[in-house]
């Protein structure tokens, strides 16, 4: 059973805080997206197995990761947990290896983590809450293998898998806010990739957001795409098509949407090209965007020019510090919710908007940070962690 079907009743003990980095390596985290490190491999388990140079041999530490469909280039959260695994190889590089599986649809699942089992890798990494189901059933086969998995928790704690999650209605909501702040339409629009509950939460909080700053200047900014009250919204059905994304932004652009917030993975690149289209035909940059899971600017610098902020999740440093557990024999098996008091999400810097959103909205942007950490302000999600 998933988190967001019980989370009401589900018992958190944050093992660990985990901060987010302020700002990751452009380099390394580029090379996590095209997969181009040593480390990366093809889809074939034995092409996984023959590029880990024969760690099991060597005595090292194995860590093993399971794409989701996404990819391992998807600038999202496979390729923020694939750095992850790379950030942990550089901490031990004498002890520890990483090789990954990728999924190109879920039917590939259970076979990539049974593969994965069969090399008797240290500890494997599953990519996102689709693949909640088949890492539970796993880890409870086999109960001596270590697992993690990135954007799903258990109701009950499982004491072989290391359950991640991140609260990400909390910086949701800062996105929002900022959007309302930030428009010129009084139109902003967000949509997402499948209805999933990692996904819904993200856009509850932006819709949230957009409502408190209506309270709070008396406007009346508008979201297209998404209604928190209702869940009814817009989706793409996939996390893959660019053009899906591209098509629809257009559509938000044309009712008059000018801040676009795409909760999609790689789909959310249609969305940066029908926002450089849309500037280039108007003349100027009149069509702004965030990105979300990573700092787009350094997963997606092209399209930086576009991006006021990146509503993110501190995937990368999780990842490393459940491999470094279980690799140290530290691991505890249980669920890290990553929140914006403990670093685990947080809005990305404004990048090229820094000298652009006024500070007085940067000041109250502040304070609410603090208020939603100190619980004074607690956003509405019908997908609770």
């Amino acid at each position: 059973m998933r988190a967001a079907q019980a989370a009401q009743e589900m018992e958190v003990t944050v093992r660990q805080t985990v901060r987010a980095a302020a700002a990751l390596s452009a380099a390394a985290l580029l090379a996590a997206a095209c997969g181009s490190t040593a480390k990366s491999t093809p889809t074939s388990s034995s092409s996984a197995s023959s590029s880990s140079g024969g760690s099991s041999a060597a005595g090292k530490f194995k860590a093993c990761m399971v794409t989701d469909t996404g990819g391992i280039d998807d600038r999202s959260f496979n390729a923020s947990s694939w750095q992850g695994v790379q950030e942990a190889v550089s901490a031990e590089p004498s002890k520890i290896t990483g090789t990954y599986l990728q999924s190109t649809s879920g039917s590939d699942y259970t076979p990539n983590i049974n593969t994965f089992i069969s090399e008797k890798c240290g500890i494997i990494v599953t990519v996102g809450f689709l693949m909640a189901d088949n890492t539970q059933t796993a880890a409870q086969k086999n109960p001596n293998q270590k697992f993690a998995i990135v954007d799903n928790a258990y109701p009950k704690v499982i004491p072989n898998i290391d359950a991640l999650l991140f609260d990400t209605v909390q910086d949701g909501f800062l996105g929002g806010y900022l959007a309302a702040g930030m428009t010129k339409t009084g139109k902003v629009a967000t949509y997402g990739g499948q209805k999933l509950p990692t996904v819904t939460i993200y856009m509850d909080g932006f819709w949230d957001g957009v409502q408190y700053y209506n309270s709070k200047h008396h406007t009346h900014v508008a979201v297209l795409g998404w209604n928190e009250q209702t869940q009814n919204g817009s989706f793409t059905g996939n996390f893959t098509s660019q053009s899906d994304g591209q098509t629809l932004t257009q559509t938000f652009i044309t009712e008059g949407a000018d801040i676009i917030f795409p909760v999609a993975g790689n789909v959310g690149l249609g969305t940066a090209k029908a926002v450089q289209d849309a500037d280039a035909a108007a003349g100027s940059q009149k069509v702004n965007m965030m990105w979300v899971d990573t700092d787009g600017c350094i997963s997606a610098p092209q399209y930086c020019k576009y991006f006021i902020t990146s509503v993110t999740k501190g995937i990368q440093p999780a990842v490393k510090n459940a491999i470094l557990t279980a690799s140290n024999g530290t691991f505890k098996g249980g669920n890290y919710i990553g929140t914006l008091a403990n670093g685990g999400v947080t809005l990305s810097p404004y990048h090229d908007f820094a000298s652009k959103v006024p500070a007085a909205l940067q000041a109250e942007l502040a304070t609410i940070k603090t208020d939603i950490e100190n619980g004074t302000i607690k956003p509405a999600t019908k997908s609770p962690v």
